[in-house]
């Protein structure tokens, strides 16, 4: 199986003219299929942090793009939303987002797809067992951003952000929906390898 390689790179048209209209395709797709796998949020009575699908997307993005065009990807998202689009959760965008109690997860974002990425390259993403640990790494990333804004928010800054505690606003909720993702990304990407095998795809690259 080919090493240094991720699912895009696989599948990445071998001439320079098409190869680049290919990596601007994911990378501008990317943003908004991640802008659309915000809206899939639920509030929560409690924090103010949503529950939505878009770190699912993020973490298969960076997997399926690799470390560059993952980190680019996510990166494009944060700009976009930061610009006004209404690609942040609730249909929401603006600078004020950032600067708000998801800020350390969107910025997080951007790391945890470039890491990510990194890992896959590395073959992570073809055996279950190291897939998930590749999730989870990810995961964590998130987390550190994402808890230590929510941290500054209200030590350093004391903006309101809820009663409960930072762990219980900004990770304990998540973590049901969270391990789910990592499942699916463990049975969806050795799965995909599979199929790049079994077609022949994979091995023409070689």
């Amino acid at each position: 199986m080919l090493a240094n390689v991720t699912v895009a790179d696989i599948l990445r048209p071998c001439e320079k003219r098409w190869a680049g209209f290919y990596d601007l395709a994911l990378i501008v797709g990317g943003s908004l299929l991640i802008g659309l796998s915000a809206q899939f949020a639920v509030r929560l009575p409690f924090s103010p942090v949503p529950v939505t699908a878009q770190t699912f997307a993020v973490l298969m993005i960076g997997a399926l793009f690799g470390s560059q065009r993952g980190g680019v990807t996510v990166l494009l998202y944060v700009i976009e939303g930061a610009a006004g689009l209404p690609v942040f959760a609730m249909g929401q965008g603006g600078a004020a987002v950032l600067l708000g109690p998801r800020g350390g997860y969107l910025v997080g974002f951007v790391v945890v797809a470039y890491a990510v990425g990194l890992l896959a390259e590395r073959g992570w993403d073809r055996r279950i067992g190291t897939t998930v640990l590749a999730m989870l790494f990810g995961e964590a990333l998130m987390y550190v951003f994402a808890l230590s804004w929510l941290f500054c928010l209200r030590l350093v800054f004391r903006v309101p952000i809820g009663a409960g505690s930072i762990l219980a606003i900004g990770l304990y909720p998540f973590i049901v929906g969270d391990l789910l993702k990592i499942v699916l990304a463990a049975i969806v990407l050795p799965s995909g390898w599979k199929l790049l095998k079994f077609t022949g795809i994979a091995e023409k690259r070689k």
